[in-house]
């Protein structure tokens, strides 16, 4: 017999044992191996390659062996358990000191040469390191055209009943908001809403030299004051809490972001955090199961915190061809919300709305290795929903540089008065923010409700747009109206222990249906579930066991054959999994032109009907190479360019401010 190097043996070893398991027809999921009591560790052969270094940080330890003059990198140091007095020492010896602790994460940012990450990875209680990444900002009428205005107008009559968000606090991690701006004050001006501001860029600043995070807190939260409240945001009395991290150019790290979610997760509780809005993103290479962005937010969503994060401005490249593929983390992680933009022709009515060109496509392409050096996507079906996201108006902060840079974002409503001017954005980040607020409504509506409950009713209430397909729009346009509707009517006492199947409503379900500025459409219907469709009234009408805390929508499907079943232990009886991603006839989420075959998503390639190859990590079209889910140069000028410019196209009009205050919403 031949003797064969340790990891010959280990790979044949791997090999026999998947074999073996294949041949007694055992499906393998996340939570299968969970639930059976495997150790996170077990999970290796399921979520990375025995490197335990992220694909980025592999290449450059490689090349660096020299040992002198060696450059340094920052990166997120994973944790399982205590450190250990062996890689205590290692640290030591080093002198590689963290330079924070995140003890609500079990992670630290630490700084170190190339040459000694491989050594790092190979101490048992690292779980995974992963670059500190650059994080950057994903660049009236909204109320009325989201649906907000017909559910606050419905329910009007009944005294201190008024759908505004009252007494929820949403989070903005951003660039910092404007405290001074007039669309953050009470109703009557009294107080500020912005009721606590951290900084985390390290400038000991938490107002808004950019200009981003401003903007965006208006949509979620603005207030009515101003123009006789045509900029009014979606929830215009909840709470605001300020975390900046992101700088005076617009730039952060992954560490400031984790920083703040670790933030998060320790003071939920004192300000009443319900809803948390990321309107940035970073680079989506590292599977959702190792990038600690990623597996930050799910401790967030967990804890029962509902997390909505920009899809990304990578939806064409510079010749205007779309692309597929480019969902940003955290969006690519499958517990949020994640929110793609529409183009809404600046008119309330629904009838003329699109996709916009600009807003990132999935399926996701972060990926892990197994063992034998193979790259496994995740591939899942996002985005989640869509919402609008061109040239919207909302908050200017004083002097950003946005405007500076970019003068033709100055909608000048109230130019000799900064604190109650605004501007114009486009970008995904300007949609997210609308989900942001329609979570905070349905809160107030219903504080019982789980992120996976809210995130369902969502998806389910939603509008199909015709002509676009599910990796484009998810489950439909955002409609505030449908989403709280249902939420008032989902019954208080469900629990994690509420069993499959059971009565979910207080009464009989609604007409899956709304009116909007005279335009009735038909709700969607369904949801998107990892790599799946699902469809059904039972998914409002009945108890599902994915709607609990700390499991995933997609947990109750499974894999047999290439072919997704559902779970029925998870699942009831009458919901119904569809088998391909449709271009939407603009009806319902099961109706439709065939797009894509699900199937093709559980495989290592993926071919679109538009002539799109996705193929081990390549995303081509029309000459343009994007390899391994790495944003190039021309990429990223074109996401700035969709910030600033958005589509040339009729837009939301701006309509100057007489300084009278408006109280009313």
């Amino acid at each position: 017999m031949n003797n064969l190097p340790p990891t010959k043996t280990l790979k044949r070893l791997a090999a026999l044992a998947l074999a073996f398991t294949f041949a007694l027809g055992i499906v393998l999921t996340d939570r299968a191996v969970i639930t059976a009591g495997a150790s996170s560790r077990q999970l290796d052969l399921l979520g990375r390659d025995g490197s335990k270094l992220s694909w980025r940080l592999g290449t450059r330890s490689k090349k660096s062996k020299s040992g002198k003059g060696e450059p340094t990198v920052k990166v997120i140091l994973q944790l399982e358990g205590k450190v250990s007095k062996e890689l205590a020492e290692f640290l030591k010896k080093e002198g590689i000191r963290p330079r924070k602790l995140f003890k609500q994460l079990n992670m630290e940012p630490v700084e170190l040469r190339e040459d000694k990450l491989e050594k790092l990875a190979e101490f048992d209680e690292v779980s995974f390191v992963s670059p500190d990444d650059e994080v950057t900002a994903l660049g009236g009428h909204v109320s009325t055209t989201t649906g907000t205005d017909t559910i606050r107008n419905t329910n009007a009559a009944a005294p201190n009943s008024a759908f505004d968000g009252t007494g929820v606090g949403i989070a903005v991690i951003d660039s910092g908001i404007d405290q001074n701006h007039a669309a953050f004050t009470n109703a009557n001006g009294t107080a500020s809403r912005i009721i606590y501001s951290k900084d985390f860029t390290g400038e000991a600043r938490t107002d808004d030299p950019y200009g981003h995070g401003t903007h965006v807190a208006g949509i979620a939260a603005g207030n009515a004051r101003i123009a006789g409240g045509k900029y009014v945001g979606i929830a215009p009395n909840a709470n605001i809490i300020n975390l900046r991290v992101l700088n005076a150019v617009g730039v952060g790290t992954t560490s400031s972001m984790l920083e703040a979610v670790e933030w998060v997760i320790a003071n939920r509780a004192a300000y009443n955090i319900r809803v948390v809005n990321i309107s940035l993103g970073m680079l989506s290479v590292d599977s959702y199961k190792n990038d600690p962005l990623c597996k930050a937010v799910r401790r967030m969503v967990d804890a029962g915190v509902v997390v909505a994060a920009a899809a990304g401005n990578n939806g064409k490249d510079s010749n205007g061809q779309k692309l597929y593929g480019h969902i940003h983390s955290p969006g690519n992680e499958p517990s949020v919300i994640t929110v793609g933009a529409t183009n809404t022709l600046g008119t309330n009515a629904r009838n003329d709305d699109s996709v916009a060109s600009f807003s990132s496509r999935g399926p996701t392409r972060s990926y892990w290795k197994d063992l034998f050096g193979v790259k496994r996507y995740d591939n899942l079906l996002k985005p989640d929903l869509v919402a609008p996201g061109n040239k919207i108006i909302s908050a200017k902060a004083a002097g950003n540089k946005l405007v500076r840079d970019n003068p033709t974002l100055d909608a000048k409503v109230a130019p000799n008065n900064p604190k109650r001017d605004m501007m114009r954005l486009n970008g995904t980040s300007m949609a997210t923010p609308a989900a942001a607020g329609a979570a905070a409504l349905m809160l107030q509506a219903n504080p019982k409700l789980t992120p996976n409950l809210v995130k369902v009713l969502m998806m389910y209430s939603s509008q199909q747009l015709a002509g676009f397909n599910t990796l484009e729009q998810g489950a439909g346009q955002l409609n505030v109206d449908g989403a709280v509707r249902l939420a008032k009517m989902v019954k208080t006492t469900l629990t994690n222990s509420t069993p499959v199947g059971a009565a979910m409503l207080n009464a009989s379900a609604p007409a899956p249906q709304t009116s909007i500025a005279g335009y009735t459409f038909q709700w969607s219907q369904g949801v998107v579930a990892g790599r799946a469709v699902v469809s059904g009234s039972q998914l409002i009408t009945n108890y599902q066991k994915v709607y609990g805390t700390g499991v995933l929508l997609s947990d109750g499907l499974l894999v047999a054959g290439g072919v997704l079943l559902s779970d029925a232990t998870m699942f009831s009886s009458g919901v119904l999994l569809s088998d391909h991603v449709l271009t939407s006839s603009g009806i319902t989420i099961s109706e439709g032109i065939r797009f894509l075959s699900l199937g093709v998503l559980l495989s290592d390639g993926v071919l679109l009907s538009d002539g799109v190859l996705l193929s081990d990590g390549v995303l081509r079209s029309d000459g343009v190479l994007l390899s391994d889910g790495v944003i190039l140069s021309d990429a990223k000028l074109e996401a700035y360019s969709a910030a600033a410019n958005g589509e040339a196209t009729a837009s939301m009009e701006a309509e100057v401010d007489m300084g009278i205050d408006g109280t009313g919403y």
